[in-house]
């Protein structure tokens, strides 16, 4: 990761742009879900596909929570998410982008923002996922679920990034494509812009959740750049503006 300061806004004060990764830069959020169904059929749970996408993006604590109940013998939450995790490493050899997402975070890069990967994902798989996009040489930072006690919905991940990227909450805006993220973002008191291409998750409620916009897809909010809240970190001006 780069790292690299930027230093021509006034006063030298930074900004950051803070992504989620599965389903917001990366198309993994089916893959995770037929994972999940899988490891939850072998662990003799039937829950319809339908339910647990709406639960990716969590962690997986809350994720099963969400699923089986809170009620429920946690004493197999660790062989569930050992056999999420076996599955879906299966697919690290050809996890993919989403189309524009590599191309969305060098353009907020270059126009000063500091960009910072926050992940829920372990070290090792956001690694994988951080090759695949293909930009290390823009990034500022990253976090991964390694790094907090606690998962999304709470905020811990948010704060870490904004820790990392070394600005305030009022200088960062949160990239997410589920209602978990923008609450994360809310508590956090970071803004927050919202991707549909998690498929989880409908315009109206990512919005109810704390999302001021809501895009189709990375490439949709690319096109849409210069009248969104990416337009320019606070303090300096849009390119071609006068």
């Amino acid at each position: 990761m780069s790292g690299t300061e930027s230093t021509d806004r006034p006063g030298g004060e930074a900004a950051a742009v803070l992504f989620d990764v599965d389903g917001t830069l990366m198309d993994t959020v089916h893959l995770h879900t037929v994972c999940w169904w899988e490891a939850l059929r072998q662990g003799g749970h039937t829950v319809r596909g339908a339910r647990i996408q709406r639960c990716v993006g969590m962690g997986s604590d809350h994720l099963l929570d969400a699923l089986l109940g809170e009620d429920r013998d946690h004493d197999e939450d660790s062989a569930l998410s050992a056999a999420h995790d076996a599955l879906y490493a299966q697919y690290w050899s050809r996890l993919a982008p989403l189309d524009g997402a590599a191309d969305l975070v060098r353009a907020c890069a270059a126009r000063g923002w500091r960009a910072v990967l926050a992940s829920s994902a372990k070290s090792g798989e956001a690694k994988v996922m951080t090759d695949a996009l293909g930009v290390d040489d823009v990034l500022f930072a990253a976090t991964t679920a390694d790094d907090v006690q606690a998962s999304k919905p709470a905020p811990d991940l948010v704060r870490e990034a904004l820790d990392k990227a070394g600005v305030p909450a009022e200088r960062a805006v949160f990239v997410g494509d589920a209602v978990w993220d923008a609450q994360a973002a809310r508590a956090a008191g970071v803004r927050c812009l919202a991707v549909l291409t998690g498929g989880g998750f409908s315009r109206a409620e990512l919005a109810d959740a704390g999302a001021e916009a809501v895009y189709d897809s990375p490439r949709d909010l690319l096109s849409a750049l210069d009248g969104s809240l990416l337009a320019a970190p606070p303090g300096r001006r849009p390119p071609g503006s006068a």
